[in-house]
């Protein structure tokens, strides 16, 4: 490369500016003639560590699935819509997904792919907005966290399950007479509006969480066995993450596929139910006069960008992984889909079952028969489990082992996420060191979230630690994209990767209509928000000011890296210094050196089409030549 560059020096002059595409592969040739045009940056990019890739293009693809089809699929979604009208919920879901989700997930697989950056790494493109990435990351820390002791309480009640009763579904002696057994046929909502309590209700409460009633005393100190089933998650994840991904794209297959094989088995239990019919009309058949309530809507919205999983950062380090030229508008398209098909058949099963609760008890109000909340998969669910008359163990087993599983794949996506940024970060340091550091940390921390207090906790940093940054954090990270880089850049990126156009409706959700719904959600919330509480009751000072100094160092990473990455421009006027921090590193690009040069040349081909086309601009063109291109 030397020798080449001393060459061109001597003999002086530019060479024509000429790209060639290889037909049919969607990836740029470089013609010797491009060669001295990037030689510079080619050096910086030198630097850059050789990354993994994925075992095969299908590991990728259920890594993602394993990742976007989790616990806001089988747990959240049959429920939220429940509470927004049934079936009326489905169309605003189904609207915000595809002007929301699908959007943003094909635009962080591209920034990933093309890149083969990690979630800090990847604002290369825009210095000025690397705080977005660190927020993400420490978001992604908050909730890996407590996810982590979701999954031992499914391990508890996975192993519970071996019992030769269901041990929630009757009632102890020292629960007093308010207590009602879950296998004695009514449903759970019914009881407690008669100020009695399923036995579910008391077995998660009295004896696997001993929960206390606030928080004035304190948290209390973690469960022993719940302890044991934490270690457990965590050793789990370390032992398909060890070896990056070329270990954690083999678990992918078994991680997502094995739910789908307990929700169809579920399917067809549920659907066999007396009464399925009912609950699966209800959940089918729209109620048109909820259409008009925003907090509909923004219950959609929150729904898909949870399940989804965007704006999170893991869908951008998954998609680094993958070779240059990999067909990610075919497999957001696929992951997306896949996601929407899961919540319907969840959501299929679920009111099945619901109707079914709703039959035996003689009710015709099919969300009177089930309550909702924080424990609802730890309280709904057994309850719905211990009221089948054949093999309620097996169904149990089967639905815990689905939940754990669930929560795997997500953790295993999230822990990864942080791993990846580490190991970009300390690339001398062993992976499993940083893999099992993570781990251990993980454990500390999530021993809180198994106290007596635990779920108080768990609220409290949803809701401060993720739920509320994570809405500004994605903001952030779509006018960074559509607008400081640009949509036209990104769509010049696409189309130079995977030999593609991209449609006006990507162009204009990523420089509009998706920057806009998720600001006025984050409005929307602002003017709605409530104090903060658990159980109807409201949090003690202290634990709201500490919330609050958790949100506080999430979202000052925008403004802290902002300043730095300001600061570290050279001497000038403050604009000129703006100006430089939001323009991409020269070595921005494929991680490649060749394909990097060549890009570049494509650029400036582009740039040099632009020029002939247009004399005059304003700012009308400026703004549409950003969209369109």
């Amino acid at each position: 490369m030397k020798d080449l560059k001393t060459e061109i020096l001597v003999s002086g002059g530019l060479p024509k500016l000429e790209t060639s595409r290889c037909a049919g592969s969607g990836e740029a040739l470089l013609k010797p003639s491009l060669l001295p045009m990037a030689l510079e940056s080619s050096e910086l990019s030198a630097d850059r560590q050789p990354r993994d890739n994925w075992g095969s293009s299908l590991e990728f693809l259920m890594s993602c699935i394993a990742l976007s089809v989790g616990l806001g699929n089988v747990w959240r979604f049959p429920f939220t819509a429940l509470e927004n009208g049934g079936g009326a919920f489905l169309i605003p879901y189904l609207v915000v997904l595809f002007v929301v989700g699908k959007p943003i997930y094909y635009m962080e697989m591209l920034l990933g792919q093309f890149s083969s950056r990690g979630i800090v790494q990847v604002f290369d493109f825009a210095p000025l907005m690397r705080g977005v990435g660190y927020a993400q990351l420490l978001a992604l820390g908050v909730l890996a966290t407590y996810y982590a002791s979701v999954m031992a309480l499914t391990l508890r009640y996975f192993f519970d399950s071996f019992a030769s009763e269901l041990p929630w579904s009757f009632c102890r002696e020292e629960w007093g007479d308010g207590c009602v057994s879950a296998s004695g046929g009514q449903p759970l909502q019914g009881q407690l509006s008669r100020n009695f309590s399923s036995s579910t209700q008391l077995y998660l409460q009295r004896i696997v969480l001993n929960e206390t009633d606030s928080l004035e005393e304190g948290i209390g100190y973690p469960s022993g066995s719940l302890a044991l089933m934490l270690g457990f998650s965590w050793l789990t994840v370390t032992l398909i993450i060890i070896r990056g991904v070329k270990s954690s794209g083999k678990a992918a297959y078994v991680l997502a596929l094995f739910p789908y094989v307990v929700m169809f088995i579920l399917l067809v239990r549920a659907l066999t139910l007396p009464g399925a019919y009912d609950g699966v009309m209800y959940f089918l058949t729209p109620q048109w006069e909820k259409l008009l309530e925003p907090q509909v809507w923004y219950n959609a919205v929150t729904q898909v960008f949870f399940s989804l999983a965007v704006c999170f950062g893991v869908i951008i380090m998954y998609s680094s992984y993958n070779r240059f030229g990999h067909n990610v508008y075919r497999d957001a398209n696929i992951v997306t889909t896949l996601d929407t098909f899961t919540s319907l058949l969840s959501g299929v099963i679920i009111f099945g079952i619901l109707g079914n609760l709703a039959h035996e008890s003689g009710t015709k109000d099919i969300a009177s028969v089930v309550k909702a909340g924080p424990g609802l998969a730890f309280i709904s669910y057994p309850d719905a489990i211990a009221k089948f008359k054949m093999f309620p163990q097996v169904f149990s087993l089967l639905f815990f082992a689905m939940l754990f599983m669930l929560g795997v794949g997500s953790n295993v996506g999230m822990v990864s996420c942080i791993m990846t940024v580490l190991k970009d970060q300390f690339v001398n340091v062993k992976l499993w060191i940083i893999v099992v550091s993570l781990s251990v940390i993980g454990f500390l921390v999530g021993l809180i979230y198994i106290t007596p207090g635990g779920q108080h906790i768990i609220t409290l940093m949803d809701f401060h630690g993720v739920t509320f940054v994570s809405l500004v954090s994605a903001i952030f990270e779509l006018i960074a994209v559509g607008w400081i880089y640009g949509t036209k850049r990104l769509c010049q990126d696409a189309e130079y990767m995977l030999n593609i156009k991209t449609s006006n409706y990507y162009r204009i959700c990523w420089s509009i209509v998706t920057p806009l719904v998720m600001l006025v959600i984050l409005v929307y919330s602002l003017l709605t928000m409530r104090p903060l509480s658990y159980n109807g009751q409201e949090f003690p000072l202290v634990y709201r000011v500490v919330g609050w100094c958790v949100s506080g160092c999430i979202i000052g990473q925008l403004f802290y890296w902002a300043f730095y990455a300001n600061f570290k421009q050279p001497k000038g006027s403050l604009k000129s210094r703006i100006n430089n921090s939001i323009k991409p590193h020269s070595d921005w690009g494929p991680s490649d050196p060749k394909k990097l040069m060549d890009y570049q040349m494509f650029l400036r081909n582009k740039d040099e089409e632009n020029a002939k086309n247009v004399n005059r601009r304003c700012v009308c063109y400026t703004a549409g030549d950003r969209i369109f291109g």
